[in-house]
C-alpha cells in the first residue's frame, strides 16, 4: 500500500477515530487504527467493540492496500511531522514507512485480517438534526450521568422521540437533566439509551455547524451517527429506562425568579471555601425579595444576598454547590425560575415551555449563623 495525503487531513482523521481506541484491552488489534485503501477511498477506522468510528480522508492512493497501526504511536508520529504531504508505504512484511520532508519513521503494523470492522447496520428512518443542536443537547445533559457502572442505565442518556420532539434525559441518583428539542420532521416513537461515553466522544469530534446536519439511525442494539465524512456506531445500553415522569412534579410552595448569572457567580465564589472532596452544602435562605446564600467550611465562611422575585413561602434549603453550578452553566436564559416545595424535596429549575428541566435533590445541613 502506498498513500500520499496532507498532514492536516491525516491528523484530523486520526484524531477523530482515536476516540474509539480503548485505553486498556487484552486484544492488541483493538489498540490499532486501520488504514483501509482497498476501495479507492482512504478510510481510517477504530473500534473497541462498544464504540466504532470510521472517517474518510482526502489523499492519493498510489497502491491499494490496508494496514493496522498502533494508534498511540501513529497519532504521536503524525502530530509531530512537518506540515506537508505525508507518504505511508507498507510492504508484505507489514513494515510501514511514514515519511514527510526529511522525517522518516519505520514501524511494524498488523494484518487487517483480525481487525473488527464496524458492524453492518441497516439504515432506515434517519432522525435528522443540526450538528449544533446535537452538540448543545449533549453539553446540556451529559454532566448528570453516573460515572460508575453500579447501574449501567445511569451511565447513558435516554433519547426519546415522539413525533417532532426529541427528549434527552440523564440522571445519576442525585439530579435529573432533561432537554426537549424540536425536530424538523415527524418521526415514529422510540426510546433508546445511548452510552454517555459515545455522546462524550461525539461532542468532541462534531464540528457543531448550525448549517450542517447529523443523521441518526436506530436499530434494536445499535445507534449510528453520520456527519461530514464520519460514521460513529455504538451499542445501545439495554434495559428499560427509569420512569422519570413519576419523579417530576408541577406542585410547588415557593417559586423564585432570579438572574442566572448573579446566582451562578455567587455559588462559584462560595466554592472557593470548599476543599477537594469536601461535601459542604450551600445553604439558600429564601425571603421576600432576597435570597441569602451561605457556606461554612474549615477554611472559612461566606454569605451573600441576591435580589429575587418570590411567590409563596419563605424557605431554607441546602444543595451540593457543584450540582447547582453544573445546571446553571448550561442554561442560556438571563432569568430563571426555581420551584421548591420544602427543605427535603427536590427543587426544579425549568422554563415555562419545559424545554429544559433540572431536578436537584437537597442535602441535609446544620444552620450556620
Amino acid at each position: 500500500m502506498k498513500l500520499v495525503c496532507s498532514k492536516l487531513n491525516l491528523l484530523n482523521g486520526v484524531n477523530i477515530v482515536s476516540k474509539a481506541v480503548p485505553s486498556k484491552t487484552t486484544m492488541s488489534i483493538l489498540q490499532c487504527i486501520m488504514i483501509d485503501a482497498t476501495n479507492n477511498k482512504i478510510k481510517l477506522i477504530a473500534n473497541d467493540m462498544e464504540l466504532g468510528i470510521e472517517t474518510l480522508i482526502e489523499g492519493d492512493i498510489v497502491e491499494k492496500g490496508q494496514i493496522a497501526l498502533d494508534a498511540k504511536i501513529f497519532l504521536e508520529i503524525v502530530r509531530k511531522l512537518p506540515d506537508n504531504d505525508v507518504t505511508i508505504l507498507t510492504d508484505n512484511s507489514l513494515k510501514t514507512v511514514i515519511s514527510c520532508e526529511k522525517a522518516k519513521f519505520t514501524i511494524i503494523g498488523k494484518s487487517g485480517e483480525d481487525f473488527s470492522y464496524l458492524p453492518s447496520i441497516e439504515r432506515i428512518d434517519s432522525v435528522i438534526m443540526s450538528q449544533f443542536t446535537l452538540k448543545e443537547v449533549i453539553r446540556q445533559t451529559i454532566f448528570s450521568i453516573a460515572d460508575n457502572d453500579n447501574n449501567k442505565l445511569m451511565t447513558g442518556e435516554l433519547f426519546e422521540i415522539n413525533g417532532d420532539t426529541l427528549k434527552v434525559v440523564s440522571l445519576d441518583g442525585h439530579r435529573i437533566s432533561i432537554r426537549k428539542i424540536d425536530l424538523k420532521n415527524i418521526y415514529p416513537s422510540r426510546k433508546v439509551v445511548v452510552p454517555g461515553k459515545t455522546l462524550n466522544e461525539i461532542s468532541k469530534i462534531l464540528p457543531g455547524d448550525a448549517d450542517e446536519d447529523v443523521s441518526i439511525f436506530f436499530t434494536g442494539k445499535h445507534v449510528v451517527f453520520e456527519f461530514d465524512k464520519t460514521t460513529v456506531v455504538s451499542r445501545l445500553i439495554e434495559g428499560e429506562y427509569f420512569r422519570i415522569d413519576q419523579m417530576l412534579s408541577s406542585d410547588y410552595e415557593t417559586k423564585v425568579t432570579v438572574n442566572k448569572r448573579e446566582l451562578l457567580e455567587c455559588i462559584d465564589r462560595a466554592t472557593l471555601l470548599i476543599k477537594e472532596g469536601d461535601k459542604k452544602p450551600i445553604i439558600i435562605n429564601i425571603m421576600d425579595d432576597v435570597m441569602e446564600l451561605k457556606i461554612n467550611s474549615t477554611i472559612g465562611s461566606m454569605n451573600e444576598d441576591i435580589d429575587i422575585s418570590k411567590q409563596g413561602k419563605d424557605l431554607m434549603i441546602g444543595f451540593n454547590p457543584k450540582f447547582m453550578i453544573d445546571a446553571l452553566k448550561v442554561i442560556d436564559d438571563e432569568e430563571i425560575d426555581i420551584y421548591l416545595v420544602n427543605p427535603k424535596a427536590p427543587c426544579f429549575i425549568r422554563n415555562i415551555q419545559e424545554k429544559y428541566i433540572y431536578l436537584i435533590l437537597p442535602v441535609n445541613f446544620t444552620t450556620v449563623s
